[in-house]
């Protein structure tokens, strides 16, 4: 199972659809995500900071749990090398006009998709719209 880093962010707070993504969860065999991840997420925490959602303290808290799932394998992070990247690049330059992907969206994707993994799990409807032109199916609760 795969899933972006907001997925990953919503396991650790509540907000709409968290009980459903801890249920997901804890269902799944082994969960995947690109590394980039690593950063997305503590960029969430630092978002969560800046608009008062949560404080530093409990920013350090949420960074250290989420260390340690990583530590103990809950998240395991797919690794960004220069040939995912070019991969990557090339889905980017030959994508139809019509598709809107950030970089980091088009990373997870291309990381689903070298994985073999048929489906994404993420809230992002940016995400789940580019999905398919990744040979992806985007799942979302």
């Amino acid at each position: 199972m795969y899933l972006d880093t907001c997925y990953i962010a919503k396991f650790y707070w509540n907000e709409p659809n968290s009980s459903q993504v801890r249920e997901l969860v804890r269902g799944a065999n082994k969960i995947y995500s690109s590394a980039w991840a690593l950063a997305e997420f503590h960029a969430v925490l630092h978002r969560r900071i800046r608009e008062g959602l949560t404080t530093a303290e409990e920013a350090i808290d949420l960074a250290a749990r989420f260390s340690t799932h990583a530590r103990d394998g809950l998240w395991n992070f797919v690794p960004v090398n220069e040939a995912l990247l070019r991969r990557t690049s090339l889905l980017l330059i030959s994508a139809p006009r019509d598709i809107f992907v950030r970089t980091a969206d088009a990373v997870h994707l291309t990381t689903a998709q070298e994985l073999g993994e048929r489906e994404i799990w993420t809230s992002d409807r940016h995400m789940l719209a580019a999905a398919p032109y990744f040979g992806l199916i985007g799942r979302s609760n």
